[in-house]
């Protein structure tokens, strides 16, 4: 599933491109996806015209001549394409938005547990959606004293700790287990044990790794693509996640893998105590 910085990546590479473009028509292919597609799409949304494409958690944005947004979440496999309004149909493509300049925002999904609707701009945090979310990692509402904070009194595991967004959003299987690897702390350390001096290491590791694969494009391992359809090159920074029987590169020994809450986490068992 793309993660923070995939969905990042997705939205700064479509800003450029579709600000200033209105929307012509919008035909659905397949309305059911995770949840039904909107069927007033087709009707509500021409004549609008882009104006910016911003992230919220793991959700685009996109913003209107208009005081709603269009919300958009990739789910597994959800791909956005800027594509010549002549090209056809691709495989998997449920959704084109035609552009004027001859222009066509397609979307397509594989597994389709993509979801999208349309939500009030001053009502955003208010949707069910939006409401319990947690700061984002990247932002100064993410400390060392909120997590810390959040994390006293629990024996949760300090990597399901990570991946509530209710406590922070966005860092998601792959980068808690480079996170943590990055200030020593094991996966499956109870978040309450943690000191406030090792939780610094931890969002300062969190907040590096995640802008470390933003600039490198976010991380392709099976269907993710950026809005050119290149892929993402931080997977070959991994320096556990996927890596289970390696060299560790700090130390030298083997990496381990354990599941946690049903996902894989990988660390080194002598850099992780």
């Amino acid at each position: 599933m793309p993660e923070l910085p995939e969905v990042e990546v997705v939205c700064r590479g479509l800003n450029p491109l579709l600000k200033g473009y209105r929307i012509e028509r919008v035909e659905l292919m397949h309305h059911q996806l995770r949840y039904p597609l909107p069927s007033y799409f087709v009707s509500l949304l021409p004549g609008l015209t882009f104006k910016e494409v911003k992230r919220r958690a793991k959700y685009i944005l996109f913003h209107f001549d208009v005081d709603f947004l269009v919300v958009w979440h990739l789910g597994m496999t959800g791909q956005f394409h800027l594509l010549d309004s002549r090209e056809p149909k691709a495989r998997h493509e449920h959704v084109r938005i035609d552009l004027s300049g001859g222009k066509s925002l397609c979307y397509r999904d594989a597994r389709r547990f993509g979801y999208a609707g349309v939500i009030a701009a001053d009502k955003l945090n208010q949707h069910p959606w939006f409401n319990r979310l947690g700061p984002e990692p990247l932002s100064d509402a993410f400390s060392a004293d909120t997590l810390f904070a959040r994390s006293r009194g629990r024996n949760t595991p300090i990597k399901t700790l990570l991946m509530n967004n209710e406590v922070v959003v966005g860092v998601g299987n792959i980068y808690a287990s480079e996170s943590l690897f990055r200030s020593g702390i094991h996966p499956a350390r109870a978040s309450g044990r943690i000191s406030l001096k090792r939780m610094s290491l931890l969002v300062e590791a969190i907040k590096a790794v995640l802008s470390e694969a933003i600039e490198a494009g976010g991380s392709t391992i099976s269907d993710f693509v950026k809005a050119d359809g290149k892929p993402g090159y931080f997977a070959h920074q991994f320096r556990v996640y996927g890596r289970e029987g390696e060299r560790c590169y700090q130390c030298g020994k083997g990496i381990r893998r354990i599941v946690q809450s049903g996902r894989s986490s990988f660390y080194c068992p002598f850099c992780q105590r």
